[in-house]
């Protein structure tokens, strides 16, 4: 059992999980203890004295327990932050990470834009798992409603969970489809940070993420690019003319996406790299 004090408490679970191999023991022990205790960055600080209850100990040393077997922080405590929003996660849905914060980033401007002209942007967010990229950009711009697609149902559950309680239910709704399977209508953003890991390389990546993360929404194929060749295929159904196309890729994925989205008519607008450098987000309208 941890030591009683929140002070206390904190080394404690920062020399354990260093001691188990954890990179950022000193970080994760605050952001452990935090997230179930329900406590901000000043409460280390201020209420280091406190003396934790025995059930409030008990969920720690849980905690503390399920981080060494390889769980993530965030899946531990069930919810993490995106982009301003707090979302809940299941075990049908990839965890959002801030790479994916990037896109979002980059599909602002073309939103306002949009919404400038029009007083609407209409979002299809394809593979949405918890809603983030879709329920960011509601968030940050007003005008635009959405439609997270997925093939999973749970994913569905969490997503509309998330956007019950950012808000955001009545401007977000969801479809079960298998890509554009069940669309119906059109988009003037369609997006999507859609399985891209080859497959022989899923069962060599992090435990971290091998075991956690749905393989169905890791798994790209032989080549990691199945997703991109269905979607762009797909899009002219259903993108407005004018309309963007934009989604995460992997690392080394560049120059094979936009080969794949030229050959179906569409031109690169605009892309971005990552905090560490690699690219990350690419965003192609129709050509002329």
């Amino acid at each position: 059992m941890i030591a009683a004090t929140l002070s206390a408490a904190v080394s404690d679970v920062r020399r354990r999980l260093a001691a188990g191999g954890i990179a950022e023991a000193a970080r994760e022990a605050r952001l452990l203890i935090g997230g179930l205790l329900d406590l901000d960055g000043t409460a280390f600080i201020t209420d280091g004295s406190r003396v934790l209850t025995e059930e409030e100990a008990s969920r720690i040393d849980d905690a503390i327990c399920r981080r060494l077997a390889h769980e993530p922080v965030y899946r531990i405590l069930g919810k993490r932050p995106f982009f301003g929003l707090t979302l809940t996660l299941s075990p049908e849905t990839l965890e959002p990470r801030p790479d994916t914060e990037i896109l979002v980033e980059r599909l602002i401007p073309p939103a306002q834009g949009i919404v400038a002209r029009n007083g609407t942007c209409r979002v299809l967010d394809l593979g949405t798992g918890t809603g983030a990229i879709c329920l960011a950009l509601i968030d940050a711009v007003s005008g635009v409603t959405g439609v997270g697609a997925d093939i999973s149902a749970g994913a569905l559950e969490t997503a509309r969970r998330n956007a019950d309680l950012n808000g955001m239910s009545e401007r977000f709704k969801t479809v079960e489809s298998d890509w554009f399977s069940a669309i119906d209508g059109q988009f003037d953003i369609i997006t999507s940070n859609p399985p891209y890991i080859v497959s022989s390389v899923v069962d060599t990546l992090a435990e971290e993420v091998r075991r956690y993360d749905p393989r169905l929404a890791l798994d790209g194929g032989p080549d990691g690019l199945d997703a991109y060749r269905h979607i762009a295929a797909g899009a002219g159904a259903f993108l407005k003319k004018a309309g963007f196309l934009a989604f995460e890729i992997g690392y080394d994925q560049k120059e094979a996406v936009i080969d794949i989205l030229r050959k179906e008519g569409y031109g690169l607008n605009d892309e971005a790299r990552d905090l560490g450098g690699n690219d990350r987000a690419l965003i192609f309208q129709a050509e002329a």
